[in-house]
């Protein structure tokens, strides 16, 4: 690597995006980032602040922010694209004019597409055909990483350069980037958890205790694994940051948009007066509608994501979900030691053998 500074270009205005572009900029590197808003592009580069997201965070002054696509992707060798899911291929497209093979592009949005549920990173490659594409994902809420606490993440991708190179530009005392070459699994696993995050909001709100919350993030982990590996992913991906990691933190906090979301749907509140009350994008509740119709389609067993469809999309009181969920079958705990279907047969041949005597 050359004695020059990284370049590194950040797409996306919100909280996630405006703390790696800080950071990469505290690591040395040369940090533009691109906003669709000319006013807070300006203000930004005015004030090193961002006031819609990130009010209280000082950015680092040599970041600069630009409303122009073409100015903010100059020279560029590093591109972050954090850009919610609904914009996420537009945006894209708009920036393939003055992107080129030789760049890395890397998606730090956890969310699907729902035409052809499709990834961030298919996205990515299938706007632009390039080789040295990845992920970020992880236990990374922004305002947390704002206040440099201790965090990790996930740079996920079949490319070593790729993974090298968000290292270098990311990596910092406070900030530990781990790698893996489960792109798909990383990218899953992200997304996923959003819809258990609003479970675990709903819980909350209707007074659940501490063992029902353990229950509901380890069988989440299950349903998540799940659904990932009958996609290809590798299961033991889950274990680590990306996975368990990432479902802990939005399980558990309150600075979580989708356990805020589900908090307010637990109070009683329609999904539309939830959502409007948070005011940002709250990702896991387009995800719980993808998930469970892909899961249908499937065939694959997700009565968590099958429920928080009903409450969400139907008008099942969050009450009488989770009775529900509880009426539910006991299967296998961990199903990757002791697979569900070796269980259900065990019933099966039980109930079989008592009938008969």
């Amino acid at each position: 690597m050359s004695d020059d500074p990284m370049r590194v270009a950040v797409l996306g205005g919100g909280s996630f995006g405006t703390a790696l572009a800080s950071i990469a900029a505290d690591n040395g590197a040369r940090v533009s980032q691109w906003l669709r808003d000319p006013e807070l592009a300006a203000q930004i580069d005015r004030e090193h602040r961002n006031p819609r997201y990130l009010p209280d965070y000082a950015i680092n002054p040599a970041v600069r922010a630009f409303s122009n696509m073409e100015e903010a992707l100059e020279g560029a060798e590093l591109v972050l694209v954090a850009i919610p899911s609904k914009a996420f291929r537009d945006v894209v497209r708009q920036a393939r004019p003055w992107l080129h093979p030789d760049q890395i592009l890397v998606s730090t949005t956890k969310g699907i597409q729902e035409e052809g549920f499709k990834l961030m990173s298919q996205i990515l490659e299938e706007e632009t055909g390039f080789t040295h594409i990845g992920v970020i994902s992880g236990p990374n809420l922004a305002t947390e990483i704002a206040q440099k606490q201790l965090t990790a993440t996930v740079v996920a991708s079949d490319d070593a350069l790729t993974r090298t190179r968000v290292q270098q530009a990311l990596g910092c005392d406070y900030f530990r980037v781990y790698a893996s070459n489960d792109r798909y699994g990383v990218e899953l696993g992200g997304a996923l958890k959003n819809i258990y995050a609003i479970a675990a909001g709903m819980a909350a709100a209707l007074g659940m205790g501490e063992n029902t919350r353990s229950m509901l993030m380890t069988r989440a982990l299950a349903e998540m694994g799940r659904f990932a590996v009958s996609l290809g992913a590798n299961p033991m991906t889950f274990l680590g940051l990306a996975g368990v990691g990432d479902l802990i933190v939005t399980c558990s906090s309150q600075l979580s948009r989708n356990y805020r979301v589900g908090y307010a749907l637990g109070q009683g509140k329609g999904l539309d007066e939830a959502v409007e009350a948070l005011g940002q994008v709250a990702e896991g509740v387009n995800t719980v509608r993808l998930v469970r119709d892909k899961a249908r389609a499937d065939g694959v067993y997700m009565p968590l994501a099958e429920g928080l469809y009903q409450v969400l999309f139907e008008g099942v009181p969050a009450r009488e979900m989770a009775r529900m969920l509880m009426r539910g079958e006991q299967s296998s705990d961990v199903e990757f030691v002791l697979p569900r279907e070796a269980v259900q047969q065990a019933h099966r041949r039980i109930e079989a053998d008592e009938g008969g005597a």
